[in-house]
């Protein structure tokens, strides 16, 4: 029996939802073997610091395949785990993964309360290995909102990630850039400050992702090429990468080939 679903009072509107896609997965350019990892030679002052994934395509993978979409969603979450253990493996020194945005409240309650199951089995069976590999993990999004059950994994993982210093995992759960937004100006505004002390160093220390430097890149699998409310603070001058491959199928290969155009690319800052 499906959870119930007890949704935020302000959760986005189901005319947010996107518009169902067709059965049929679009064609797929290229393949997650396109760049092998053992040809990878770019420098490491060359690579990100931070790089952000929207993780786009688990439904379509399971629906081109014949399953239901909660099998694509578990087949996304082996996907996190290869990336974690790459992103070790290339140094990056933070990484941000949109897992669940507001806007997904607008599904059904058998999906949204199977995602929320999942992420608890999840954190139960990955927290160990989460610090072994040295990753601390920080949740950005409203866990206040969240089921109690899915809190109390969340923050045990948080406690036992604590001591991480190999690489910031960013959890984005619940969370919506403008959301975020709202939630720092009401901070800002609790603390009673004046407009003339509001500059961009205020804001940017009330946000999730306070003390954390900015994405450096921004990659979305799935074909899509929006930024769907996230980081939208943040990623003011992020590069972006859109890749054609479905999330469950995007593994080190077609990480390293993000990181490959990075490296390309000549950041200017408006200059």
């Amino acid at each position: 029996m499906a959870r119930r679903i007890s949704r935020p009072t302000d959760s986005p509107a189901l005319v947010h939802r996107e518009t169902e896609r067709a059965t049929e997965p679009r064609p797929v350019v290229g393949s997650p073997d396109a760049a092998p990892t053992e040809a990878f030679s770019v420098p490491r002052e060359e690579l990100p610091r931070h790089v952000a994934i929207i993780m786009d395509g688990n439904r379509r993978w399971a629906r081109s395949r014949g399953l239901n979409e909660m099998e694509g969603h578990v087949a996304g979450v082996e996907g996190i785990r290869e990336i974690i253990r790459h992103a070790v493996r290339r140094g990056i020194e933070v990484l941000s993964l949109y897992a669940f945005s507001r806007e997904n409240w607008a599904r059904s309650d058998e999906e949204v309360g199977g995602l929320f199951l999942l992420v608890e089995k999840v954190i139960r069976n990955e927290t160990d290995e989460l610090r072994r590999q040295g990753a601390r993990v920080r949740v950005l999004g409203r866990m206040e909102e969240l089921p109690s059950e899915t809190r109390v994994s969340i923050q045990e993982a948080l406690d036992a990630t604590a001591g991480g210093t190999r690489l910031q995992l960013n959890i984005a759960f619940n969370y919506s850039g403008r959301t975020e937004l709202v939630d720092a100006a009401r901070a800002l505004v609790g603390q009673g400050l004046r407009s003339e002390e509001i500059d961009e160093d205020v804001v940017a220390g009330a946000l999730y992702t306070a003390g954390l430097p900015d994405p450096d890149i921004v990659i979305r699998t799935g074909g899509d090429e929006r930024l769907s409310n996230f980081l939208i603070w943040q990623a003011a001058y992020a590069e972006f990468y859109f890749s054609p491959i479905l999330w469950p199928d995007f593994g080190p290969e077609a990480f390293d080939a993000a990181l490959v155009e990075y490296a390309s690319r000549q950041r200017r800052f408006g200059r």
